[in-house]
């Protein structure tokens, strides 16, 4: 049971103010507070003054019903409550996050979980068996773990709200296989390939390799304001990127002499304020393998990222750098990395001997 809109305010004929809601279909009158302990009183005012006060008591009410307080019937044993059910608790929790500053990807993601569970509840109240239900839609452990994640964070913003029940408890994440980005042997030649194919997909790659931003939104949305003046460094704010992290790239030297800068509010892609669409890179790496000589089974355009990883740790030998480098939040994270990325931290001559 819940209020679905906020109070109205209302005038009688002979000018008694009222408070108006309505709740599973009924409608409620209220001229003073006393049904929500309330001690505001409307009528007891001058007339022009009974509206505004009557303003006051419809927050009281709105307020006191959607945390639980309960009215009893007149005449009657019955109690109603406003309290808000799962449901709507979790889209209070939804608008909270679409309001909040993250990716597109990230609001549009919460919103496809939010239609799941609209899905499977019926009478506004979430258990464990909805969530399970949603999850066995996903049998691979990446997808699993994925769609829990994000019903994790819908559910804690709304008990956060209110919200009593927590359905997510005991529900465990399904291992999963590492996800290997293979990485190129020749990367002069691949980028050679791509740069015959599409210039703007070849800027991606190198800059994928050369600064290990992520494509799909690191790069994608550079600006030139981005850029130091001499472009030798990129700066990107928390909100830009995924650690969440304020970072800061240096710019090789091959990379810069591609570069000619431009206003700084203005896209290195499209050259206007508005960044490529969230799929631009994936449609044009979609096309290039299709007609690609040289691209092997498991190379992806994160292949670029975690082939620049590779050479650093190579070149340093040093995780701390590398964690720096890659914009990761720990170096456990790091660690997780190159274990995907298959690279031994052990050389032949650290082995025992006979």
């Amino acid at each position: 049971m819940s209020i679905l809109k906020y109070p109205k305010v209302g005038l009688t004929k002979d000018n008694k103010a009222f408070v108006l809601f309505i709740i599973n279909n009924k409608r409620y009158r209220l001229f003073n507070g006393k049904r929500i302990k309330s001690n505001t009183s409307p009528n007891q005012y001058p007339e022009n003054e009974r509206k505004k006060i009557a303003n006051i008591l419809a927050a009281e009410v709105y307020t006191f019903l959607n945390e639980g307080g309960v009215l009893n019937e007149y005449r009657s044993d019955k109690i109603v409550c406003g309290k808000f059910s799962d449901i709507e608790y979790v889209k209070k929790g939804l608008n909270n996050k679409l309001n909040g500053d993250y990716s597109i990807k990230y609001k549009r993601m919460l919103q496809f979980i939010f239609k799941e569970l609209c899905s499977e509840v019926r009478s506004g109240d979430i258990s464990k068996a909805t969530i399970l239900n949603i999850l066995e839609k996903y049998h691979s452990g990446t997808s699993y773990n994925t769609i829990k994640r994000h019903l994790s964070v819908l559910i804690n913003e709304a008990r956060n709200l209110g919200m009593d029940s927590n359905p997510m408890q005991n529900i465990k994440s399904i291992k999963s296989k590492s996800n290997l980005n293979k990485p190129f042997e020749d990367i002069p030649a691949i980028l050679n390939e791509i740069k015959t194919f599409n210039y703007n997909l070849y800027l991606c790659c190198i800059m994928t390799y050369g600064c290990l931003l992520r494509p799909h939104r690191e790069v994608r949305e550079l600006t030139w304001g981005d850029f130091t003046a001499d472009l030798s460094y990129i700066k990107l704010s928390g909100s830009r990127n995924k650690s969440g992290r304020n970072r800061i790239v240096p710019v090789p030297s091959y990379i810069r002499e591609l570069l000619n800068k431009g206003d700084n509010n203005l896209n290195i892609f499209t050259g206007t304020t508005k960044a490529p669409n969230p799929d631009y890179f994936k449609t044009i790496w979609g096309r290039f393998r299709k007609v690609s000589k040289l691209l092997e089974q498991d190379q992806t355009l994160y292949s670029f990222r975690h082939s620049g990883a590779i050479e650093i740790y190579k070149r340093t030998g040093s995780l701390s750098k590398l964690q720096k480098a890659m914009g990761h939040s720990s170096l456990a994270v790091s660690l997780t990395y190159l274990r995907g990325l298959e690279v031994s931290e052990l050389e032949e001559s650290d082995m025992p001997i006979m």
